[in-house]
This record gives structure tokens, C-alpha cells and sequence, in this order.
């Protein structure tokens, strides 16, 4: 019989917040109903994680609780991590979804019964802010440039509606996704500045990317034609940002990212 191990971290964390069980039951409620996630956090609950007796939030909760101490979970104290992984280059011009090698969420896909990677799904409401970040070569200028936009998010089942946020970049991106598990599938379209560089072109094509199991990375590639009718493809990822979507924030994010590889189309 085991003896469970109280996790001291989060008790500090929490105290640390000035937050009495009952008030971080309540935080965690309240992050979940801005993130679109609600979530039952009770008093009891949180008792219960930091007695050692519940060793894992599950991830609606994990999300709530990153939300509310600014911290990943992994800096929580919790003796078993949620599924992790990270969408990785394969160096071979593809994307790979891999188990996490290192830290406690290495220690439960080695611990027995648990011989094979978590097998991702879909991890509750993708809506929120995120910065698109793509790569493409340019033939006429001979060098591969970034391009970069906030995009908000809004998820209807397992649809998911991109759309760059006005001021952050100096074209228009429009994205629609299917998630299929750890799948994500769909077109693209953007229609780039008169004053740019490509004269209010507008290109469009296909993206897939793996969705990572924390619900805050996708990665994979785009597929388009270039202005002389030839395929091209390049790298492209989707990074959480922020999970609101009030006029507020996205006021906030009306602004160009920061990538010293940059270059507006």
C-alpha cells in the first residue's frame, strides 16, 4: 500500500496567491468559464491535489490552474504530468508527434502498463488568441522569409475558424480547420497589402499540422501555388497565446509580433 505524497508546491503557489482553498476552487471555476472550458473545481478537490490523494489534474483543470498561477503545470508540484508530447521536425522535410522524454511526464509513458505514447485527442476549446508563424521561399528574391500574424480562434465541435487580427500584419489570413484527433486539416487563403511587396496578390492552398496534447501548439506544413504557377511548401505553426476573444483583447494583439526574421508581404 502506498502512501500518498503531499505536493507541497502547489499549497505554496497557492498560498503565495493569498488564496484560500475555497478562493482558488473559485479562481479555477472562473478561469475555465473565460476560457470557454468550464470546469467543477471545488474546495475539495483542490484538498485533495494537495494532499496527494488525486496525483494529476485532468487537462480542462490543468488549463485552468496554468491560467490562474501564470506557471506551467509541470512547475506545479504534481507527481504524475498529463499527457505531454511535442510536434517535432523529422528532418526529413516532415512533422512528428513525440512522447516527452524528460521530466515526470517521461516517468508515467515508462512506468508499466504504459508502454505506448498517450494517444492525443481533442483537448477541450482551441478559441483564443494565437500567433501564426509560416516560412516560405521567395524564388524572385532567392531567400526564405517569415511571415507572422495574430489570429483569433473560434472552435464550433471540431471546426475550428482562423482569422488574422487586424493591424498585426499587413495582409489578411483566413484559415479553416477540421481536428481529428491530433490531426488538423484545412485551406488557407491570404490576401496580401496592395503596397507590398507582392501587390495585393492572393494565395491560397492547404495546411496540416499535429496538434500537441497540452491544446498549445500545432505544427506542420502548407502547400500553395506562387505567382508563377509553381507548388511550393514551407513550415507553419499555431501558438497559443491568450484564451479570450473579448473586443479587449483582441485589441491588444492588434499589433505587429515580434520576430527578428520577419519581413511583410
Amino acid at each position: 500500500m502506498t502512501t500518498a505524497t503531499p505536493n507541497s508546491t502547489l499549497r505554496a503557489i497557492r498560498m503565495g496567491l493569498l488564496m484560500s482553498q475555497d478562493e482558488f476552487a473559485r479562481a479555477l471555476r472562473a478561469a475555465g468559464e473565460r476560457a470557454g472550458q468550464p470546469n467543477d473545481a471545488s474546495k475539495r478537490l483542490v484538498q485533495r491535489w494537495e494532499a496527494g490523494t488525486t496525483a494529476a489534474p485532468r487537462p480542462v483543470y490543468a488549463r485552468a490552474l496554468e491560467s490562474i498561477t501564470g506557471l506551467p503545470i509541470e512547475s506545479l508540484g504534481f507527481a504524475t504530468a498529463i499527457p505531454q508530447g511535442r510536434v517535432v521536425d523529422d528532418g526529413d522535410g516532415g512533422h512528428d508527434l513525440t512522447p516527452a522524454t524528460t521530466g515526470s511526464a517521461a516517468r508515467v509513458a515508462a512506468a508499466p502498463g504504459h508502454g505506448r505514447a498517450p494517444q492525443p485527442v481533442l483537448q477541450g476549446n482551441y478559441s483564443g488568441v494565437w500567433l501564426s508563424r509560416y516560412e516560405y521561399y521567395s524564388s524572385s528574391r532567392g531567400q526564405t522569409f517569415t511571415g507572422l500574424h495574430y489570429v483569433v480562434v473560434l472552435q464550433h465541435g471540431n471546426r475550428l475558424t482562423v482569422r488574422s487580427i487586424p493591424g498585426s500584419s499587413d495582409s489578411d489570413l483566413t484559415v479553416d480547420l477540421t481536428v481529428d484527433g491530433s490531426v488538423v486539416t484545412g485551406t488557407w487563403v491570404e490576401q496580401t497589402a496592395g503596397e507590398s511587396y507582392y501587390r495585393g496578390a492572393r494565395y491560397h492552398g492547404a495546411i496540416q499540422m499535429l496538434a500537441e496534447p497540452t491544446g498549445r501548439r500545432m505544427a506542420g506544413k502548407w502547400v500553395g501555388f506562387g505567382k508563377e504557377m509553381d507548388m511550393n511548401t514551407g513550415p507553419w505553426e499555431l501558438t497559443f497565446e491568450d484564451p479570450s476573444t473579448n473586443r479587449a483583447t483582441l485589441a491588444r494583439y492588434a499589433r505587429l509580433p515580434s520576430d527578428d526574421t520577419n519581413t511583410p508581404r
